[in-house]
């Protein structure tokens, strides 16, 4: 016998019995006596037997998983999103399939489609960077396919999203910096096609204003790359090659961040008394950087988990049920370190 692709036909001929009886014994059918169920299970086991997915699903119209396009896998914030939403999955006994964008449109469309022709119940997406045109997001919901947008949303969809609180992020980090003594701050910010850095440039905006420091454009950067180091290197060049310099930095990221902390050192100057750095999203490394880096930390685990449960939800809501969607809001914490607290 094959040790692969084992089917029902496969134990019912080992056993001697029919496949009609396999099944409903796999099914725990009362007309099935004790003994063959539990002979039937043992067997089962021992070939590593494993239900065809695909036939289940064309039967039940379920196929058990959900898709989920995430920008960039190796980004430590989007891999722990990934464990939060595993979390509850497995636990509802779903099965999940990741498709990575790699912050590119294209990609994105690509991904989508595939995710549907794969028979997913239901979608959670966090768009690309480049991501401006929605039309694959609507093809999706207007197919009557279950989405949740998380972190990177899409306003336009009327569909449930999972959002931190990216203004007041914003809005701590730049406070926390003037506290310290800093008074000209400039910020790294992200592509204004996406909602979470525009909120965080309005947060860091807001605190300017409630201290009394004037919003410089000059000291406002912005580029689709800014998670990109070297993008960030350049940015921090041409605010150090500014007449009047700043004294600290916000950075959209703590890629951006760390990009910045490299070319400042380059220039001979020091971190955090000539200059402070805060990130955000709490990358491991920013805790082993000389100085460590202060940065925002956002709940990725926890953002996972409530996509999928809001997700989960949607999937299993009876057809006549309405569902209203929801944006939940999950709390950001500023994490101090020695890149911004001078003396």
């Amino acid at each position: 016998m094959k040790s692969n692709q084992i089917t029902i036909k496969d134990i019912a001929r080992e056993l001697d019995i029919s496949p009609s009886t396999v099944s409903r014994a796999l099914k725990d059918h009362p007309d099935i006596s004790p003994k063959t169920k539990k002979q039937v299970r043992e067997l089962a086991e021992k070939l590593n037997y494993q239900p065809n997915s695909i036939a289940l699903s064309l039967r039940s119209s379920k196929s058990n998983t959900i898709g989920v396009v995430i920008p960039q896998v190796v980004h430590f914030f989007f891999s722990t999103i990934i464990s939060g939403i595993e979390d509850i999955a497995y636990a509802a006994g779903y099965s999940v399939m990741v498709a990575q964008s790699n912050e590119s449109y294209d990609r994105e469309v690509m991904d989508t489609k595939a995710l549907f022709n794969n028979r997913v119940d239901g979608i959670l997406v966090s768009m690309s960077r480049e991501t401006t045109d929605y039309g694959h997001f609507e093809s999706l919901h207007n197919r009557g396919i279950p989405m949740v947008f998380y972190d990177r949303v899409c306003d336009p969809i009327d569909c449930s999203k999972v959002v931190v609180d990216d203004f007041d992020g914003g809005y701590r980090a730049t406070k926390h910096l003037i506290d310290e003594g800093y008074k000209r701050i400039a910020h790294l910010a992200g592509p204004d096609s996406l909602h979470m850095f525009r909120q965080r440039l309005e947060g860091y905006k807001k605190a300017l204003q409630e201290h009394g420091l004037p919003i410089d454009e000059s000291l406002i950067l912005a580029e689709n790359a800014s998670d990109d180091e070297n993008v960030a290197k350049k940015l921090t060049e041409h605010l150090l090659e500014l007449d009047e310099r700043p004294d600290a930095i916000f950075a959209n990221n703590d890629i951006a961040a760390l990009g910045a902390m490299i070319t400042i050192k380059e220039h001979g100057l020091k971190i955090p008394n000539d200059m402070g750095i805060v990130g955000f999203s709490n990358w491991r490394f920013t805790s082993l950087t000389e100085p460590t880096i202060t940065t925002v930390a956002q709940p990725g685990f926890e953002m996972g988990q409530e996509a999928a449960r809001l997700l989960i939800a949607a999937i299993e809501a009876k057809k006549d049920e309405v569902i209203t969607s929801v944006t939940k809001v999950l709390k950001t914490e500023l994490v101090v370190r020695g890149s911004s607290v001078r003396g």
